[in-house]
């Protein structure tokens, strides 16, 4: 039996391009250095933490966590529990990351997000773009009923990415960061909601039927 990669992980070539220049690519090794690139260069100001501690490191440590990030969350991949990394592309330069999650998607029918950008790339629109692309992926694409994500209150950039998504909030939540208490707000979109409030085409390229069962999306999705 001869195998491809679009047998073993069809993923690779799996693309997604917004009408404002920015483009989100399944991360394979050849977007990797560039990805860890990024993150050596900086995510946030080091006097403040609106992530999580994984960024409390040196630059060639932050970059090879980001790497072995992408090749633990791909080689775990599986229906049970999925992990889709994608490279952020803003006219064609890498600029972050941007993920989407699945855990027993085939019956829960809900993903969850997650990103970042380089401190040199933050400010331009980009974040809301790659948030409404996955977002996209997921509710128009591979049948999600629900979408979920959270921010520390005090991270206005991305409270407000979800203002502008169109998300509600969900509830409150409690973290220990840096030693410190911190407090996060929870922020969920249905696919109603999604529907209703309308957003810009974002074309999906390389999304095969492979890969959907892969997910646990091998469903017939409603075109609207």
């Amino acid at each position: 039996m001869a195998l491809g990669w679009e047998d073993l992980h069809p993923f690779f070539g799996l693309t997604l391009r917004t009408t404002s220049g920015v483009e989100l690519r399944y991360v394979d090794d050849e977007l990797l250095p560039a990805l860890a690139s990024v993150a050596a260069d900086g995510i946030h100001d080091p006097s403040w933490q609106p992530l999580t501690e994984w960024t409390d490191v040196a630059d060639l440590e932050r970059a090879r966590s980001v790497v072995q990030h992408v090749w633990r969350t791909r080689s775990a991949l599986s229906r049970e529990h999925w992990f889709l990394s994608f490279a952020v592309l803003r006219d064609g330069v890498v600029v972050g990351r941007q993920d989407l999650e699945g855990g027993r998607f085939a019956v829960t029918r809900e993903v969850s997000t997650g990103s970042w950008l380089g401190l040199a790339h933050q400010g331009r629109g980009t974040g809301t773009a790659m948030r409404l692309a996955v977002l996209s992926l997921a509710f128009d694409h591979l049948g999600a009923s629900t979408a979920t994500t959270a921010a520390y209150k005090d991270n206005e950039a991305s409270t407000r990415v979800s203002g502008r998504a169109g998300y509600r909030h969900d509830g409150e939540a409690v973290e220990v960061v840096r030693g410190e208490r911190r407090e996060a707000w929870r922020y969920r979109m249905t696919v109603e909601r999604w529907r209703e409030l309308g957003h810009p085409h974002v074309a999906v390229d390389g999304l095969t039927a492979a890969g959907r069962a892969l997910l646990g999306a091998d469903w017939e999705v409603p075109r609207v």
